[in-house]
């Protein structure tokens, strides 16, 4: 944490299962409130099989024996209603959609051990899932892998005043470690349009930036150096897109003397065919979001975006994915940010470390690899 009054940086600590490939989980409450539920009269969103071409893996089905050991693990932690699967089954922009009949709310790191030590012996797909605000699809199920929630691993383990060392659980959400620590003279150094509804392992997860990067640095350089946003009209911007039909994002790193080209490219490429093309982002890090908006989902309006977007953004030697992660959505244009061997390493890691292949498929690595 920083202090109000100059202190040493201080270290911070991170307690509790990480937030693999995008992030981990809170199940239902917060999500409807943010619009992620189907309200009345909105159209159900499709499953995510039947608009992508996406295979689902020889997993296992989770059985009636399966539930009884989860209720072991995790008693009153067991959640099999569908009407309270159905927002933790939809992503944040409602374009993806997964089956998952089982969710599960651990309340500590040996629960989620034990949970993952099931599934590897059952070869059952587990998705990971925590304020599901990404925009990539990280923190949804592709078909019905069982979606692992952190909502109840929300407690602060301890907070030492002077060198400012906090000690949390992964599934605490970002404004409510604000609240604890501003009540003791410090601030978080991050701050986020969803910090309402985010987790703290989520934005490890995605090294998610924001408008303090200059000054603190990156997540991942120092697991804390993280940059600050109070600017309400920021925090509005995602909702007042939405308003305006369907949402085409991307996230992307550039040079930031070419951050705001290709907002001008695409206004020349896309004409009439796009209501807006609108670009914002942090110049700290070279972060831009760019959104297209559209009356409704077009596949034209896509096509004539994809692979276009990710192709300028290759040849500024730019990244396609910058703090938003790469998740479900973005897999197979990873190959336009990195070469075939750092493909094939992550491969490896991810077989040394998953040999299975159970947590978070679909995600993040290149279907081909």
């Amino acid at each position: 944490m920083l202090p109000r009054r100059p202190l040493a940086w201080p270290a911070w600590l991170l307690r509790g299962a990480p937030g693999a490939a995008g992030s981990w989980g809170r199940p239902v409450g917060p999500l409807a409130r943010r619009g992620c539920c189907s309200a009345p009269g909105t159209p159900e969103v499709p499953l995510t099989r039947e608009r992508y071409p996406v295979r689902r893996l020889p997993f296992s089905t989770v059985s009636k024996q399966d539930l009884a050991a989860f209720e072991r693990i995790v008693p009153g932690g067991v959640v099999t209603d569908p009407e309270a699967l159905q927002a933790p089954n939809v992503d944040w922009l409602r374009t993806l959609r997964g089956c998952s009949k089982v969710l599960l709310r651990p309340r500590t790191s040996e629960e989620v051990s034990h949970i993952l030590r099931h599934c590897h012996e059952r070869n059952l797909a587990v998705n990971p899932q925590g304020g599901n605000t990404g925009m990539v699809g990280g923190s949804v199920p592709v078909f019905d892998e069982i979606i692992l929630s952190t909502a109840r691993m929300n407690r602060v383990l301890s907070f030492h005043s002077v060198s400012g060392i906090l000690v949390c659980q992964a599934g605490c959400v970002l404004e409510e470690l604000s609240r604890y620590v501003e009540e003791r003279d410090f601030i978080m150094p991050l701050d986020l349009g969803a910090k309402g509804s985010c987790h703290i392992g989520g934005n490890v997860a995605t090294n998610a930036g924001g408008l303090r990067f200059l000054r603190y640095g990156s997540l991942h350089g120092t697991v804390l150096g993280l940059e600050v946003m109070l600017w309400a009209l920021r925090e509005r911007i995602t909702e007042a897109l939405s308003r305006d039909g369907y949402v085409y994002k991307y996230d992307l790193s550039l040079p930031v003397e070419r951050l705001y080209d290709i907002v001008t490219d695409l206004r020349a490429r896309l004409g009439p065919h796009a209501k807006h093309v609108v670009g914002y982002g942090h110049l700290g890090d070279g972060n831009l979001h760019l959104n297209v908006t559209a009356e409704a989902f077009s596949p034209s309006l896509l096509a004539a975006l994809e692979p276009h977007v990710y192709e300028w953004t290759a040849g500024q030697q730019g990244s396609v994915s910058a703090e938003h992660g790469v998740g479900f959505r973005k897999r197979d244009v990873l190959g336009y940010s990195k070469p075939p061997g750092a493909l094939q390493l992550m491969q490896q890691l991810k077989a040394l470390l998953d040999p299975k292949g159970i947590l978070n498929p679909y995600k993040t690595l290149p279907s081909q690899a």
